[in-house]
């Protein structure tokens, strides 16, 4: 999934069902080998006052194709094994994105619980808008208060 070269693929089913991502409108294209592809059609839902993707948006999208990079080396278990929740995330934005969006996720290194990514996004033009370093806990299950919450499935 190299920056220079469009990704042409199919969309493809998430693995989890994420309400959030659902009503963001992303959607995913690849995930496998510690890499991850998600896009999005900006649209006026997704833009600040100047009139581009929010950076809120940008953050999300590498947020989420960092996560699905780590989990894709999981793609033997069930919804991709243990779920991840985000430790930290740096990001940096170099220029407004626009039009078509295209994040790249990769996992960098990963111990028995931990996930080391990055991320970039694309715009329509196929020039970095955002980059992104993030670490992620692999779990599980996700304490809240006195109960665990599993890592929900559609309609969870």
């Amino acid at each position: 999934m190299a920056a220079s070269a469009p990704f042409t693929a199919a969309e493809v089913e998430f693995p989890v069902h994420i309400p959030f991502v659902a009503q963001l409108g992303f959607t995913l294209h690849a995930i496998s080998d510690g890499e991850a592809e998600l896009r999005l059609a900006i649209a006026e839902q997704h833009l600040n006052s100047w009139r581009v993707a929010h950076g809120g948006v940008l953050m999300t999208l590498l947020d989420v194709a960092m996560a699905h990079a780590a989990r894709s080396v999981n793609r033997h278990l069930p919804d991709l094994g243990p779920g991840v929740v985000t430790v930290e995330m740096k990001t940096s934005f170099m220029r407004p994105g626009e039009g078509e969006l295209r994040a790249v996720g990769r996992l960098l290194h990963r111990s028995t619980t931990m996930a080391f990514c990055e991320g970039s996004v694309y715009g329509a033009d196929d020039k970095l808008c955002a980059h992104a370093t993030g670490t992620f806990k692999y779990l599980r299950a996700l304490p809240a208060g006195r109960q665990l919450k599993p890592l929900g499935g559609e309609g969870d």
